[in-house]
């Protein structure tokens, strides 16, 4: 190799190489017992289901990957998900896909030193067939719960809390 493409090579394996927020996200793989509470409309009574979620880490510890069966509204709905830190943009990132679209969601942000956690992101929405920003947040209340919160535009097109889901790591 040149002295250019070892330069190339070791910027790209710095890059790859995984590090403490990588770690961060191993300490969370597991098997979880959800609570999941939605909402349709501010102020509106909350549907409630449960569900289960199991974390596991794929390519050598660099992304979680997380699997949720549960039902929405009393329908069978499946999950799954995909979250990781890109050391090149500093930033944690997010995918989700499910059994209520065909669609992905993609999300961006930070989490700090306690893995409590901030994403910003959107998804298609089907009613009305545009981008719809949402903001995720997730911290630990305990060393075997996390509380996760899903807030996106609601009809009047505020801000609304639309989810919260309670894992308990088994």
């Amino acid at each position: 190799m040149t002295p250019e493409q070892k330069e190339e090579m070791e910027a790209y394996q710095k890059a790859g190489t995984p590090g403490a927020p990588h770690q961060a996200l191993t300490d969370t793989a597991g098997t979880y017992d959800l609570k999941i509470k939605s909402w349709h409309e501010a102020g509106g009574p909350a549907h409630e289901d449960t569900g289960t979620a199991t974390r596991t880490m794929a390519l050598d510890g660099r992304v979680r990957v997380e699997n949720v069966k549960s039902s929405m509204m009393g329908t069978p709905y499946t999950g799954h998900g995909m979250m990781g830190y890109d050391n090149v943009s500093g930033k944690y990132w997010s995918t989700w896909n499910d059994s209520m679209s065909t669609g992905l969601m993609v999300s961006e942000g930070t989490c700090d030193a306690k893995n409590a956690c901030t994403l910003t992101g959107s998804w298609n929405d089907p009613i009305k067939k545009a981008a719809v920003k949402a903001r995720m947040t997730s911290r630990w209340t305990s060393p075997t719960t996390e509380v996760f919160e899903m807030y996106a535009p609601g009809k009047d097109g505020k801000e609304m809390k639309m989810m919260e889901i309670t894992y308990t790591k088994k």
